[in-house]
């Protein structure tokens, strides 16, 4: 397996803060690999560093070895903490946007999981409970064919089965975790070192407790 997402002392302060704090880590493709942390531990921010949200105050991270930016922005899938999408829109039209925007989105895949969860695409976000705006967002992510796919706390209101069907995909990730309740199913390796933070096992699924003095808060 090649490395997907390097970290190489990576820093990252807001003023005298510092959100992220010296991390070395490694990802290789095919790892499915859960941040486990309370609020405010810095894993969000680690995302949008990968994402170029955000620059690096110092230290570097690398996606398929190169610094984020365009080119590696087309194989990543993002999906943001929050809620992105427009509440007015009807499903079918956000797919049909994200058709036109992204060249590796496949609209057939995105209905697939939508007729499978039991989910009306002529249906506006804004008629829909909280659950099931998740599981649009999640399948809209899921539906690019990225190499990597960043999900920031996605699954918070989406029942079990269904988040299950939907990550079921057996691809590269990196997810974040505000508890244990969450990652339940999906631990095979929990890492908890008060040192430099260390590449993940290669498991099918890897879980790294992020602590102190790694991530902080």
């Amino acid at each position: 397996m090649s490395t997907i997402l390097e970290c190489n002392d990576l820093t990252q302060k807001f003023g005298s803060k510092a959100a992220v704090s010296s991390v070395n880590l490694k990802i290789e493709r095919g790892q499915i690999v859960g941040l486990l942390g309370p609020n405010g531990s810095g894993k969000s921010t680690l995302i949008k560093l990968a994402n170029e949200l955000l620059t690096p105050t110092s230290g570097n991270i690398l996606i398929g070895g190169k610094k984020p930016g365009v080119e590696t922005k087309k194989i990543i899938s993002y999906l943001p903490e929050k809620t992105y999408l427009n509440e007015w829109m009807h499903v079918n039209q956000i797919i049909e946007l994200f058709s036109d925007f992204y060249d590796n989105f496949k609209t057939e895949k995105a209905y697939d999981m939508l007729k499978s969860l039991n989910i009306n695409p002529n249906d506006r976000l804004k008629t829909m409970s909280k659950g099931t705006k998740e599981k649009v967002q999640l399948i809209l992510v899921m539906s690019r064919e990225a190499e990597l796919y960043l999900l920031d706390e996605p699954i918070g209101g989406v029942d079990p089965a269904a988040r299950d069907y939907i990550l079921n995909t057996g691809i590269t990730r990196l997810t974040l975790y505000p508890d244990i309740t969450e990652i339940a199913r999906e631990i095979e390796l929990e890492v908890e070192d008060e040192g430099q933070l260390p590449p993940p096992t290669v498991t099918p699924s890897s879980v790294l407790k992020i602590t102190s003095p790694y991530i902080k808060g």
